[in-house]
């Protein structure tokens, strides 16, 4: 009864003209977002490299076909079993039209939210074409599975391409063939697709050319007014980064002040969201003096900046100008991602000189071994490092926006499709949210810094092995014997927890590894109020596999927070009276957050 009145609601509210009109309408935007295509490209401004990226496709895919085509009996029985799935489904549908129950030949994940919508399931010709669709994809993803003799490296690249074929082509991206994006259609006489079409043009032209899509509403998010407003001042600044110190809310703090290396990749106030959410500040509010580098968002000018630059510019600097600003030689310190994979080699690079000038090292989702360093490496071998490099000589930056598509490939049903079928199909606008406007205000980075750390940890791994050179130093982690503080996040696809695990290895004190809930960002940025997800604690490190620890692991509820500062005062627990910002030497250059990270892309 509820399908035939919601088919009936849907009949009294459908006007012919009106619906011809928005599609006359919704065509003519989508003109206009072709031309927003097009012209960059005519103009020169934009080069195109679909066809290279194209020809890499092609080239790991036919690797995977050889093994089938090149011999009958395997090509026979690869026809048969997909030709037996697509029997079992017409079968079920058959029986289904006759009003028996039937068993659907496959089904989707419960997480796939896809088609969390009740339609695909009552509804037989969405039912049918959904299964076909999930027949098809467990084909293909078999292919590349079951293929013998494809090294490693090429089936990582062909289970990534195949998942990126197959998530683009979902039934969930197409107006016709998805039910709730239908029954919109239907009901606003296609106003949606009009409202869709006007949003596609403005993010290709927001792009310059290049699909930019809106994974938030910007308004009311602005950074130090919104975020980032964690009060501070920027007491240094040099070429590649500004130093901010935060004003202190305690009477008292910790003597030894906290350095905190973010990423460079993305801005730093992934740690200072909503007061609420701000790691940073919740820092603050428990005794730490806290100093945070804010990376430059370089352009041309700086692109012969390299790994060395980063951290003589980046961490050194900012241990000199803390000295200078507290008195204290020595500190905390504390690397996200990127920012502790330069933070390691920067204690590597001390050892080696003998100079003691930190306490400890915390390190959120950071590798020291890339052995295991996850989807990431499907970017990863010569021939794409290569090509990657004579794109950015041009350029000398590689831009934001090709990192921030290769990240949100690793999870483009969540991070891509999803919001081309909310924002394009369905006509929403996404709503305000600081986590995504963050990871929408990409950086780029420099082309000397980048190709250094693709080559020296991604493809040759030298870090962790003892081979890597940095300022005429070999860098030996083990010689790095102070206290760690190694975090890493269950569902990360980055630094995924394996990885993490394992590099904890190579330092040469003691190390504690903590196991968080969720991922890359929710996984760290899990504020002990929200009292969300969990983190687990497990002594054991030497050659142990993650679902071994795991196994031994205790779990706690809640946030890593607290247990970190715990580790952290009982480190040393020695009091000052709270430091203002600055010094007379170095006084306040501008408040926080400063000037460099409100330059976008």
């Amino acid at each position: 009864m509820t399908d035939v009145t919601t088919e009936t609601k849907q009949e009294k509210n459908f006007d012919t003209e009106a619906f011809a009109m928005n599609i006359a309408r919704a065509m003519e935007t989508g003109g206009r977002a072709l031309a927003a295509y097009l012209k960059p490209r005519e103009s020169g401004e934009v080069k195109d490299k679909s066809s290279e990226e194209m020809a890499e496709v092609i080239k790991t895919l036919t690797t995977v076909a050889e093994y089938w085509l090149s011999d009958n009996e395997r090509s026979s029985e690869l026809q048969t079993k997909m030709a037996k799935g697509y029997l079992d489904l017409w079968g079920s549908a058959m029986r289904r039209l006759a009003g028996e129950g039937a068993m659907p030949a496959i089904s989707p994940s419960p997480r796939d939210k896809r088609f969390a919508d009740p339609e695909w399931k009552s509804n037989q010709f969405f039912d049918f074409v959904m299964q076909a669709y999930l027949l098809t994809t467990q084909w293909a993803q078999d292919l590349v599975r079951n293929a013998e003799g494809v090294d490693p490296h090429t089936r990582k690249k062909a289970e990534f391409y195949v998942n990126q074929i197959t998530n683009a082509l979902a039934p969930s991206n197409f107006v016709f063939t998805n039910p709730e994006v239908l029954r919109d259609t239907l009901a606003q006489n296609g106003d949606n697709l009009v409202r869709g079409m006007k949003m596609l043009a403005e993010d290709i032209e927001a792009g310059k050319g290049m699909l930019r899509i809106r994974q938030s509403d910007p308004a009311n998010l602005e950074v130090g007014v919104n975020m980032a407003t964690t009060p501070g001042k920027v007491i240094y600044q040099n070429d590649l980064m500004q130093l901010i110190q935060y004003e202190p809310t305690t009477e008292n703090v910790l003597r030894t002040p906290l350095l905190i290396v973010p990423p460079w990749i993305n801005k730093y106030y992934i740690l200072d969201l909503r007061p609420e959410k701000s790691f940073i500040k919740w820092c603050v509010d428990q005794g730490v003096t806290v100093f945070v580098i804010s990376w430059v968002n370089p352009d041309k000018d700086l692109g012969a900046k390299t790994w060395e630059d980063y951290m003589k510019e980046g961490p050194l600097t900012a241990m000199d100008v803390i000295e200078k600003t507290t008195g204290e030689m020595k500190v905390h310190t504390m690397g996200y991602c990127v920012g502790g994979t330069l933070l390691a080699t920067t204690l590597a690079w001390l050892a080696e000189k003998r100079r003691q000038r930190v306490t400890s090292a915390t390190f959120l989702a950071a590798q020291v071994d890339f052995t295991h360093a996850g989807d990431l490496l499907v970017f990863v071998d010569e021939g794409q490092i290569s090509a990657l490099e004579r794109d950015m000589q041009e350029s000398g930056v590689l831009e934001g926006s090709k990192m921030a598509m290769a990240f949100n490939m690793l999870r483009s049903n969540d991070l891509i499709w999803s919001y081309v079928v909310s924002n394009y199909l369905k006509g929403k606008p996404p709503a305000a949210f600081d986590l995504l406007h963050w990871n929408s205000d990409a950086t780029r980075m420099p082309a000397a810094n980048h190709s250094y750390y693709l080559r020296n940890c991604y493809l040759e791994n030298r870090l962790s092995t003892g081979n890597m050179v940095l300022d005429n130093t070999l860098l030996d982690l083990s010689k790095v014997k102070v206290p760690v503080y190694n975090l890493a996040t269950r569902e990360d696809h980055i630094a995924p927890a394996d990885s993490v695990l394992y590099g904890s290895q190579f330092f040469g004190g003691p190390v504690k590894f903590v196991l968080s809930g969720s991922g890359h960002i929710a996984g760290v940025v899990n504020p002990p109020a929200a009292g969300k997800y969990q983190y687990w604690l497990n002594d054991n490190i030497k050659d142990i596999s993650l679902a071994d620890w795991i196994k031994g692991a205790q779990e706690h509820k809640g946030s890593w927070w607290p247990n970190w500062r715990e580790w952290l005062g009982a480190l040393d627990a020695e009091e000052v009276p709270a430091r203002s910002v600055g010094s007379d030497a170095l006084p306040p250059i501008e408040d926080a957050p400063g000037g460099y990270v409100r330059v976008r892309a």
